[in-house]
């Protein structure tokens, strides 16, 4: 086996259910996942539209996520440390935690939820942004998956 998440509201390529986006109740899917590296001391997870009109847009960060976890539940409270030790940032929308999806008219969009395997718990503060993340995640990944949604209004 190899290092895998999955999403369990929707099949990877599926189509995102209403209440994970901001036309419903804009609460985080149950994620699950198995088989990391030996060497995993942690986790972060990044959630991003790179088929915004802007650019990339980052719906969701969080790290920290102890070793022992494997699943992150429906609904992750939506403040700076939703479990102890676990730390989530600042979104594109300029709030905490998670920000389901939220295109504009058109085609759908595509969502990557990547969840990495850390050689160490990260040292960037809770409320930091992506760029913060990923500057501390640099040299620390062992493995990393992804799995995606879409949608579209």
């Amino acid at each position: 086996m190899s290092f895998a998440v999955k999403v369990q509201a929707f099949s990877n390529g599926g189509k995102i259910p209403r209440q994970y986006t901001c036309d419903g109740a804009d609460v985080s899917p149950m994620l699950r996942w198995g088989d990391a590296p030996a060497k995993t001391q942690g986790f972060a997870l990044i959630v991003d539209d790179p088929d915004a009109p802007g650019g990339t847009w980052t719906h969701w960060v969080i790290w920290n996520i102890g070793r022992e976890v494997t699943a992150l539940p429906e609904g992750m409270p939506k403040v700076e440390e939703p479990a102890k030790g676990v730390l989530q940032g600042r979104n594109d929308f300029k709030r905490v935690g998670y920000g389901g999806p939220c295109p504009p008219p058109g085609r759908p969009h595509r969502y990557f939820f990547r969840l990495y395997a850390l050689d160490a718990r990260l040292d960037v503060k809770a409320g930091a942004g992506r760029s913060e993340l990923e500057r501390a995640m640099k040299r620390h990944v062992l493995a990393e998956t992804e799995w995606m949604g879409t949608y579209g209004r």
